[in-house]
């Protein structure tokens, strides 16, 4: 039986290839994914532990710089101490925050996120060991700076020359003393680095005299445990210290963490695509036993068992498994790579490194594919068994029974009733709790509906087959009978496309509904026409407020300055600072009670849900106590609709700054005379010195803002998800040859009785777009659904959420549906017509 598989497998070459495509795409998505995991972690590691190469012990400062009872970080006597511990080669003393460095067009070097500045601690030699220069030296004075080489090549800059530095200050031109290398985590993911001297670098980041970090080498020969247990009853209650291989070693189980969510998202995604892929094998071995119905018949009348005949189709496909495992894993190797490369295009660099292919992306590989194609082929071969052998006199097999349909259609029906059910129950719940609920409802409202698909098809598809007689006549005509002659095999055709497109509306729905309440919460709620920030999300400095002030031209600026305070003797409230009279003119101040006017004169507002939590109204007298520890009363002089733009409690900047170390000003809103223009535009700019480190976004920027990371990942998973497509498209192959197939004599018949060839290729076309519609309907109807229910679990959260169905996407899908249906009709409907019709008559 089993070198009748094999011979099986190398006769029906090209009914397997369809097989082998749909096994082969999602091992590799799997297999990629792994090996893309472990090679990243392996780069990673490696760059980790080569980071602390040289360090012997590194110890952290956790003191709060603003606390005045109490050392800001590591002193320089500390550090001094810390150099004179027996077996320390040295010790260099670190700060840094961040500094951004513009290229020759003034635009930031980076992602913002990822620039820093820190200090050059040069040793005995003069040289500091995290840094090895390939050109000119490391700063010693006060106008100089030295820059990652990255960044002085994409700058374009040399030694000598001056560059322009931002940090949360206004901008400063340096000197570059040097251009160096480094295994800096900033660096290697795409940012810049620039070194400051010392006194530089504490004055911008910390305190003149003060370090927040250490990093401690050894002399050759001593041990690392030693100096770590001498140096910390050096070390102030604030700082820890850690030896070089343990900071190692946490920060590789870190980047274990970090990419196990990301292998989990991709894992996934290649799960559907093999979910997918079962019904493409399913429906592919059907068809070769329906091809060798007579064979089968033969075979069981010479002997063979019911267990023989199921484990030849099974043997069959593991040879199958097999080969597109093995192909798949070659594959998912060019995929890790090509994903590898590709996040080049999110500006992430990644360490270098060799591509690491260890024994479990094989396993995986080799199990998932095998495993997945006798799953799939488990019940064509049971059916095969099932041909008796008279069958061998008349070419007909078994073909299911009214009792069988009544009892599928019996159990879909109560398994999509129980998805449906927890789907609303989740709906209703709300939260996490609702969310899981949602999960696994759509787990078994998609089970049902993929079984309930076949019943489904007959009335579905007889709703348009009107549409196909009336433009298409009789090819028409046929067309819609074909796709209802084997609802089975138009079920499973026709779940593969409802699989994809339930994930891709579902998302759609969501995304889409979630972006448009952000937009218009942004819209409703900003009147401003330029917001001011910092690239690196860090707190703009308060020279940058007092600019905007003075520019030419503006009609109104407000900061949204962050800070806590005390008030009532209870827990401390979030409030933003901000400026009275002006704060009503870039920002929809809603106001319910009172008169926000009272900003002016040391009042506060409050937003609505707090005061009503609180039992505070305008008049109220309140007891504060600020950062500082002072204590005070505020007056209540108003009262304000909650908004996502502003902290529960508002405050006139006059009232908090002298009780803050450091004003925290997160963003600033500009209105100008004459609206958004690029002159308008041009004057900001100006008014900030030209400073790289700050956006000066517009409002469709603001939009664009905080909307565009839900089409950035709405793209992302349409694109994952594109393999599943794919696979679906394989599937509608299948079908159309398994019909053309069946149907060899009926399609002689007809191109005898005067159908032509062109009428014969419109007719499988016709058949494959029904197949695929009716796919894309049943998935868009369910993706619609769950899309509702998701969205009514986080519906509280954002203001102004409100259910958007996005049709005019919906069109697109159905439109690409039918485009599917054309293209997988290619081949098919080219064979059907080229049938020769006396053969075909003659055809079993």
């Amino acid at each position: 039986m089993f070198r009748t598989a094999l011979r099986n497998v190398f006769a029906h070459k090209a009914r397997l290839l369809m097989t082998v495509l749909a096994v082969m795409l999602g091992v590799a998505f799997v297999s990629g994914t792994l090996v893309f995991a472990d090679t990243l972690s392996n780069a990673f590691r490696n760059q980790s532990a080569k980071s602390y190469d040289n360090v012997a012990v590194a110890i952290t400062s956790y003191a709060n710089p603003d606390d005045a009872e109490e050392e800001p970080g590591i002193s320089r006597q500390t550090l001094d101490k810390i150099s004179a511990v027996d077996g320390v080669d040295a010790a260099y003393g670190r700060v840094e925050g961040f500094a951004g460095v513009a290229d020759p067009d003034g635009k930031l070097i980076g992602v913002g996120w990822s620039n820093k500045g820190s200090n050059f601690a040069a040793g005995k030699d003069g040289k500091d060991s995290a840094y090895t220069f390939t050109d000119g030296s490391g700063p010693v004075k006060d106008d100089q700076i030295a820059l990652d080489k990255e960044s002085a090549t994409k700058g374009e800059y040399q030694v000598g020359d001056r560059v322009r530095v931002a940090t949360n200050g206004p901008v400063k031109e340096y000197t570059l003393s040097g251009v160096f290398t480094t295994e800096d985590g900033a660096v290697n993911a795409g940012g810049s680095l620039v070194l400051f001297d010392t006194a530089v670098a504490q004055k911008q980041y910390l305190k003149p005299g003060y370090f927040e970090g250490v990093t401690v080498t050894a002399a050759p020969g001593a041990d690392d445990k030693r100096i770590l247990d001498a140096v910390k009853p050096l070390l102030p209650d604030s700082a820890e210290a850690k030896t070089g291989q343990a900071l190692a070693d946490e920060q590789a189980e870190q980047i274990e963490q970090g990419l196990g969510s990301l292998k989990q998202v991709l894992l996934g995604f290649a799960g559907i695509a093999l979910f997918v892929g079962i019904f493409l094998i399913s429906n592919t071995f059907t068809m070769l036993v329906a091809q060798r119905t007579k064979e089968i018949a033969l075979m069981r009348a010479v002997g063979a068992s019911r267990k023989q005949i199921t484990r030849s189709v099974l043997a069959e496909a593991a040879v199958v498994g097999l080969v597109a495992s093995v192909i798949g894993f070659v594959l998912g190797i060019g995929l890790a790579v090509g994903l590898r490369s590709g996040m080049a295009a999110f500006d992430m660099k990644i360490p270098d490194g060799p591509l690491i292919l260890s024994a479990t992306p094989v396993i995986a590989a080799i199990s998932v594919g095998v495993l997945i194609t006798m799953l799939a082929a488990w019940l064509p071969g049971r059916r095969a068994a099932k041909i008796p052998p008279v069958a061998a006199m008349n070419s007909v097999h078994a073909v299911a029974t009214t009792k069988s349909l009544v009892v599928r259609n019996s159990i879909g029906a109560a398994i999509t009733a129980l998805g449906a059910a927890a789907i609303v129950a989740g709906a209703s719940t709300g939260g996490d709790d609702g969310r899981m609920y949602i999960g696994a409802g759509a787990f078994f409202a998609l089970i049902g509906v993929i079984i309930l698909i076949p019943l489904l098809s007959r009335p579905v598809i007889a709703l348009v087959r009107p549409l196909l007689v009336g433009p298409f006549g009789v090819a028409g005509k046929l067309a819609g009978q074909n796709a209802v002659r084997n609802p089975r095999r138009t079920g499973a055709t026709a779940s593969a496309l409802a699989i994809g497109l339930t994930l891709v509306t579902g998302l759609s729905v969501l995304g889409v509904t979630v972006g448009k309440a952000i937009d218009k919460m942004t819209t409703d709620n900003i009147k401003a026409d330029y917001m001011v920030s910092m690239a690196n999300g860090g707190d703009l400095d308060q020279s940058a407020l007092t600019a905007l002030e003075k520019a030419k031209g503006v009609s109104a600026v407000s900061p949204q300055q962050s800070t806590y305070f005390q008030l009532g003797g209870e827990d401390f409230v979030s409030a933003s600072a901000v400026t009275p009279g002006d704060i009503e003119q870039v920002l929809n101040v809603d106001v319910v009670s009172g008169n926000i006017g009272s900003l002016a004169e040391g009042q506060i507002a409050v937003a609505e849900k707090t005061a009503k939590n609180k039992g505070w109204k305008p008049g109220d007298s309140i007891p504060v106590t600020f950062n500082d520890e002072k204590k005070g009363t505020l007056k209540v002089g108003a009262v304000f609709k909650d908004s996502e733009f502003l902290s529960p409690v508002l405050v006139d900047t006059k009232v908090v700054n002298p009780h803050e170390v450091q004003p925290s000003i997160q963003q600033i809103f500009v209105k100008v005379d004459g609206g958004q223009s690029s002159a308008n535009e041009k004057v900001l700019v100006d008014a900030l010195g030209d400073n790289p480190a700050m956006t000066i976004m517009d409002q469709q920027d603001i939009r664009n803002e905080f909307g565009g990371v839900i089409n950035t990942m709405l793209n992302i998973m349409y694109g994952l998800l594109a393999m599943a497509l794919i696979i679906a498209v394989l599937g509608v192959v299948n079908t159309l040859a398994m019909s053309v197939f069946e149907r060899q004599q009926e399609i002689g018949m007809l191109r005898a009785i005067g159908l032509d060839r062109r009428r014969v290729k419109r007719m499988v076309r016709l058949e494959a777009v029904v197949i695929s519609v009716f796919g894309a309907v049943v998935g868009i109807g369910l993706g619609s659904f769950l899309g509702w229910a998701i969205g009514e679990t986080i519906a509280d959260q954002i203001p102004g959420y409100t259910l958007v169905l996005p049709w005019d996407r919906i069109g697109i899908f159905l439109v690409l549906a039918a485009l599917v249906g054309v293209l997988a009709a290619l081949w098919p409907a080219r064979n059907a017509a080229r049938l020769n019709m006396l053969n075909a008559i003659k055809a079993e």
